[in-house]
């Protein structure tokens, strides 16, 4: 692999005097529903385990495969800058899904509703945010830093969109046609759709069929009492695992390991005899099972871990942040945005728009109705969002998307906006939405200034037109914020159970005549009860768990509506399971705003999660991963393990291969960054992913069909139920482990 080239004499693939249908409609479009599918995918991984990994490959795979099925039916075949503009919008979903997984539903923790309204206008407002902050500094990041600033997902997808140039825009690059161009790019698109398929077929076979138990589980006695071991068995788990490689994924399962089989049976060995419950747990610890320790202690201790590990991350990125928002500053004033002047590979969106755009934000972030902004809070945004912006590019740009650590910068962004209202006397429940709708915009333009910092790069490298780029990425981002709101809406919708209040908090009740407004049940249990109630918001804990009531006319709490995202019950009234989503980091979020503006967190506990975090970096490891890890169940940081061992099998034998003895260790891993492995575990997550929002989905509506199976196959299906059911259910997914070991090993290439 030739070394990189200064910016002064880099010459993108396609020169800047090359004309080529670029921003056609057709590229566009696919860019954006495309963007919307990986944005589903994304949003459910994140909603689980508090992840997300790059879209840009797979949706460039994804692209050129369609366009060469378009071209085979008699249309035309698609140019190099198409593809590239395909990938542009289509990478948005991804990050605004992370930014809404992360924070939005700390507003359902909290225990108020989470209005769709509110969800698409800071999915909308945070994605336009951080690709108007990226847009003045693109020259400083992308073209000045060029030998610096790698962005290593955005010039491995550079790479596979080189790869599978056709004739046409090979001929634009001044380069022979390559015969194998088309079979190379088959073969990629083969490896992405196989596990696409297979992700699908089997989440469906599992989940919906009761096929096998998915999360296999085994819990310990003495001396390990309550100690515990379990993996959900998903593909897309698996996947993610691959994708992020062994380091990162052996320090998650490390953590959830520490919480498992350490502290959890430490609770339980030191709690046992205890007389009186030991707060903020309600119960005995005696009484307590594995889960009810994790609730009511393990969490706020890796919340503690979660945040120190986010904010010491941010402090030794200090020196950077300080260089970022110089070079910022100083290509914001001598940047040129004359396009009739500029070479089309240097024709940015012109600054007057970027300007009007900024300030048009901040006005509707002002008036917004469903934000309950004020003017301070929009003015937190604007500095907070240029600051992190600039964070978040420069970042992307030195360690790649995977670790740039965006839950740092929300930590730190809810930190200083919930003190500054303390000190303004600004608490209650209005002010919680108000923090957090802060940190939302921050976090999403964060994460969105990061990926259009790497599709940049990736049209840089290719001779990509800026200007277009940033109009696609603008296009995608719009798109996929009015989709995944109602998205989020419907996965905890699903999840959510109505539990009768006679369960919880018997004899619970409030004054009817303050409330005003009304609602019912929804989804499977409004069968049974069609009834229209009072909503009450209960934020203490006096006489019941903090939540959202539904009461009668008499102010008598009837249910307590437990959100399917971040929920303590996962069965309804007639025993139908129901799936939760753990949402890790949102979690922390709701834990910071109530802790700060409510001063009612357990201090003690997050404390100890503070000397986890501060005992890993003394010895050298990465804290945020670990805490992470603690903070998880077990069963969801296990299958990331698996995959990022088998990524370890892989790469340790693939780089022993002839076509691979001569490149570096940073060329090692951009090589793996796009191989085989890469796209197939792409496709288990794409497919297990959206196979399970369909599953969610539906759950309300074949709510029957659903519990026949779940009857028959407890029953009768020993891979389900049973004293064996716990390895029968390893068997199918073994298959899918070696089927991705065997698809990503490579045949060795001997130098001619």
């Amino acid at each position: 692999m030739p070394k990189e080239t200064s910016a002064s004499s880099f010459k993108p693939y396609i020169p800047a005097s090359a004309q080529l249908p670029e921003m056609t409609a057709r590229a566009l479009i696919m860019g954006v529903i495309l963007g919307m599918i990986f944005g589903a995918s994304s949003l459910y991984l994140v909603l689980k385990v508090g992840l997300t990994v790059s879209a840009s490959i797979p949706v460039a795979v994804i692209a050129i495969t369609l366009f060469r099925l378009f071209n085979k039916f008699g249309g035309k075949d698609s140019t190099i800058l198409e593809n590239s503009i395909t990938q542009t919008a289509g990478s948005a979903g991804e990050s605004l899904a992370f930014g809404l997984g992360v924070t939005m539903p700390a507003i359902l923790i909290l225990g108020f509703d989470l209005e769709i309204s509110r969800v698409m206008l800071v999915g909308c407002l945070g994605g336009l945010l951080g690709i108007l902050m990226m847009i003045p500094m693109r020259r400083t990041m992308i073209v000045e830093k060029h030998g610096e600033l790698k962005y290593p997902e955005g010039t491995a997808c550079a790479e596979v969109l080189k790869a599978a140039a056709t004739d046409t825009s090979r001929e634009a690059a001044g380069e022979s046609s390559n015969p194998h161009a088309q079979d190379d790019a088959n073969r990629r698109a083969k490896i992405i759709f196989a596990g696409f398929g297979i992700g699908l077929l089997y989440k469906i076979a599992n989940v919906a069929f009761k096929g096998w138990k998915d999360t296999p589980e085994v819990t310990f006695g003495a001396p390990l009492k309550a100690g515990s071991l379990g993996a959900e068995v998903s593909p897309e788990l698996l996947g993610v695992g691959y994708i992020i490689g062994p380091r990162i994924a052996a320090v998650m399962a490390a953590g959830g390991v520490m919480s498992y089989l350490l502290l959890i049976p430490m609770i339980k060995f030191f709690g046992d005899a205890l007389l009186t419950p030991l707060a903020p747990a309600t119960k005995l610890i005696s009484e307590m099972s594995p889960h009810d320790i994790r609730s009511s202690y393990i969490l706020y201790i890796g919340a503690g871990a979660v945040a120190a590990g986010g904010l010491i991350s941010l402090v030794r990125a200090m020196p950077t942040i300080w260089r970022s928002l110089s070079a910022g500053l100083a290509g914001m004033r001598n940047g040129k945005n004359d396009a009739a002047a500029t070479l089309r590979t240097d024709q940015d969106i012109p600054m007057k728009w970027v300007v009007i755009g900024a300030l048009a934000i901040i006005a509707i972030i002002t008036f917004a109705t469903p934000l309950h902004m004020n003017f301070l809070g929009a003015l937190l945004i604007l500095v907070f969002g240029f600051l992190f912006v600039t964070v978040s590019s420069r970042l992307t740009g030195e360690i790649g998307s995977s670790s740039n650590p965006i839950s740092g910068m929300t930590v730190a962004t809810l930190l200083f906006t919930c003190l500054i209202f303390l000190l303004m006397g600004w608490t209650g429940g209005q002010y919680y939405v108000t923090a957090l709708s802060v940190g939302a915009i921050v976090c999403i333009a964060s994460s969105n200034g990061g990926t259009t910092s790497q599709d940049l790069k990736t049209g840089y490298l290719v001779g990509s037109t800026p200007r277009l780029q940033q109009y696609a990425i603008l296009a995608g981002a719009l798109s996929s914020a009015l989709i995944l709101g109602p998205i989020l809406l419907k996965l905890n919708d699903a999840g959510t159970v109505y539990v009768p209040a006679a369960q919880v908090a018997p004899a619970l009740s409030t004054d009817a005549s303050k409330l005003t407004e009304t609602a019912s049940l929804q989804g499977p249990q409004a069968e049974q009860d069609k009834a229209s109630y009072k909503v009450w918001h209960k934020t203490d804990t006096v006489g019941g768990p903090a939540g959202k009531y539904l009461v009668d006319n008499a102010g008598k709490a009837v249910y307590l509506v437990d959100p399917g995202i971040n929920g303590a019950y996962n069965k309804r009234p007639d025993g139908t399971e129901v799936k939760k989503y753990d949402a890790p980091k949102a979690v922390l979020m709701s834990y910071i705003i109530k802790g700060i503006l409510d001063q009612q967190l357990p201090w003690t506990l997050v404390l100890f999660g503070v000397m986890i975090a501060l005992v890993l970096e003394m010895a050298g490891i990465p804290s945020l991963a670990f805490a992470v890890g603690v903070y998880l169940p077990l069963s969801s940081s296990a299958p990331l393990f698996i995959g990022g061992m088998i990524r370890w099998l892989v790469d340790r034998r693939n780089n022993k291969l002839d076509q691979y003895k001569s490149l570096n260790a940073e060329e090692m891993q951009a090589a793996g960054d796009r191989s085989s492995g890469v796209l197939l575990s792409s496709g288990y997550i794409a497919g297990g992913a959206l196979a399970g929002i369909v599953i969610a989905f539906t759950a309300g509506i074949l709510t029957g069909f659903d519990k026949a199976i779940g009857d028959w196959a407890t029953a009768h299906n020993p891979f389900f139920e049973g004293a064996y059911a716990n390895g029968l259910t390893l068997i199918p997914y073994a298959v899918i482990i070696l089927t991705l070991y065997l698809v990503a090993r490579e045949k060795n290439v001997k130098a001619n």
